[in-house]
């Protein structure tokens, strides 16, 4: 189970391992850590640990020569973090919340469906690497018909990428084969597509400042940026129609 460890200055949580219960944990450098995670995590670099480091996500321990130490529970804390972004798309500032509220001893509100915090606090089936998918597969797990399936591609909603379909795809296959129960087909939907490729118009403008720079944390400072605009940007979508739905209420 996760057991918190709150002390000063000291924002951890230590998730230990069956086989750890007895003796010292192993401490691992930046490298090891980036082995342990990136055949989950392909795009994780010492980088981006050294910037949620920075804001506050993980701190791993100094050695006096200032190099970082990580434990056990750093490693299952980059894991909570990366799977967060990588499967539901949570800004830092989300991630952080739901941080401080595992640090006070709390179970976060409102975390995504199959998401947990025992005793890995990240379940297997989102720790799983970003799955790729043959037509035959996207169509059982979506429930999508041979002749939706069909009109997704030629409508553009999804395409394979190396030969394959990824989890975006899926979801969006799901989403349409819930909406032509009601009666929307695949040919309705296109302006959703174009509303999205407007909005990430908007969103990589906002962000090409950060992008344009060469630091070593740029890229994350404006993937991060992204998230967090497009967020905002479907919170506005949500509203909006939400206040339009409001009105049918209404006698």
């Amino acid at each position: 189970m996760a057991s918190v460890n709150s002390g000063a200055g000291r924002r951890l949580v230590d998730v230990q391992s069956a086989g750890r219960r007895s003796g010292a944990a192993a401490v691992l450098n930046i490298g090891e850590v980036l082995a342990q995670l990136c055949a989950d995590f392909p795009s994780v670099t010492a980088s981006k640990i050294r910037f949620y480091e920075e804001k506050g996500l993980i701190t791993p321990q100094r050695t006096p020569a200032g190099y970082r130490q990580f434990r056990e529970h750093d490693v299952e804390r980059l894991r909570f973090v990366l799977a967060l972004q990588r499967d539901h798309y949570l800004p830092l500032k989300v991630i952080r919340e739901y941080l401080d509220a595992i640090d006070d001893g709390r179970t976060p509100d409102n975390l995504p469906p199959g998401v947990s915090i025992a005793p890995r606090m990240v379940p297997d089936e989102v720790l799983s690497r970003s799955r790729r998918l043959t037509a035959e597969q996207l169509c059982a797990e979506s429930g999508a018909g041979p002749e939706l399936y069909e009109s997704l591609l030629s409508y553009g909603l999804v395409e394979m990428r190396d030969g394959a379909f990824d989890d975006h795809a899926l979801k969006v296959a799901q989403a349409c084969t819930a909406l032509a129960a009601h009666g929307l087909e695949p040919r309705h939907l296109r302006p959703f597509q174009a509303a999205a490729e407007r909005e990430f118009g908007l969103v990589e403008r906002a962000v090409g400042p950060l992008s344009s720079r060469r630091d070593g944390t740029s890229a994350m400072r404006a993937a991060e940026a992204a998230r967090e605009i497009a967020g905002q940007c479907l919170n506005l979508h949500s509203a909006l129609v939400q206040a339009r739905i409001s009105h049918m209420e209404t006698p």
